[in-house]
């Protein structure tokens, strides 16, 4: 853990960040008139190349999940006697 003061912390932002980036800090704590106001810190990273399939064996698909699409397709298409407002 780093503490500087505002103005210090002002000067050398890109520092800060490469020491948090390099992992020589894991926080920095930035104070004004010797009291601690604000924190900073890496944001986590999550791991993404293990979203897909994520929920495998989670659900099942039913085996008549296509039935009702063409009266889903024929709500999105509509006639133009169903049209309420114009």
């Amino acid at each position: 853990m780093c503490k500087m003061n505002v103005l210090e912390a002002k000067t050398n932002f890109s520092k800060l960040l490469a020491m948090l980036e390099n992992r020589e800090e894991d926080e920095i704590i930035i104070c004004k008139n010797n009291k601690e106001i604000a924190r900073i810190t890496l944001i986590p990273q999550v791991d993404v190349s293990k979203r897909i399939g994520i929920a495998k064996g989670l659900f099942t698909v039913p085996d008549d999940i296509n039935e009702m699409d063409d009266e889903i397709a024929a709500m999105f298409e509509g006639d133009d006697d169903d049209i309420l407002f114009s």
